[in-house]
């Protein structure tokens, strides 16, 4: 595999950081290392194959990690991928706590690159549930049977935004949460806005 360069747009990122700075930097030289571009993406350094994202370095308060974009297509011979939420479809972690892991794993970790870049190759791309499939909450099914208007917008969106919604409403445990989140975005629904579109 040859080694990449570092794109300086992505500098910044590994110069901020106050927390897993010395794992950011040990990740962003093994990736390198694995022949792909290093841009900027959502804020994180992305690395692409053919302008297709392969991986991204992200940090989080208890752990830092190498997501997959198509994780779920991969192997996982060794079972070190996460689905972060039950909602995460494609996208897999690795996640790490020190250096010493990473150096101790960094020959499965550019297998791993190595078979996503292959993924690529191929032009595979992961089975996304539809809509349909997603649940519905019974305080949003009362609003859509209550108002054929309310209807009418939500299947005018997006199968995404449709889907962010769902997971948006389904997401507390209190009936009146859930009925308050509803309400706040009906006048959303009806402009044809997603729930990240204001």
């Amino acid at each position: 595999m040859t080694k990449s360069q570092t794109n300086p747009k992505v500098d910044f990122f590994f110069t901020k950081a106050e927390k897993w700075n010395q794992e950011f930097a040990k990740l962003r030289t093994i990736v390198l290392g694995c022949g792909l571009t290093e841009e900027l993406r959502w804020g994180k350094p992305c690395y692409t194959f053919q302008n297709s994202n392969v991986v991204l370095i992200h940090g989080f308060k208890e752990y830092c990690a190498l997501l997959f974009m198509k994780g779920a297509l991969l192997k996982d011979d060794k079972g070190i991928l996460v689905q972060q939420t039950e909602n995460v479809q494609a996208a897999r972690q690795i996640r790490f706590i020190n250096v010493r892991e990473m150096t101790r794993m960094e020959p499965i970790l550019k297998a791993y690159i190595k078979e996503a870049i292959e993924v690529e190759k191929a032009g595979l791309h992961v089975s996304y549930k539809r809509t349909s499939e997603f649940k519905m909450p019974e305080e949003f099914q009362r609003k859509l049977d209550e108002n054929p208007g309310l209807r009418t917008a939500f299947e005018a969106l997006t199968p995404g935004r449709q889907r962010g919604y769902l997971l948006y409403f389904s997401a507390p445990k209190q009936s009146k949460t859930r009925e308050s989140r509803i309400e706040k975005c009906i006048p959303l629904i009806f402009d044809g806005m997603g729930l990240g579109d204001q």
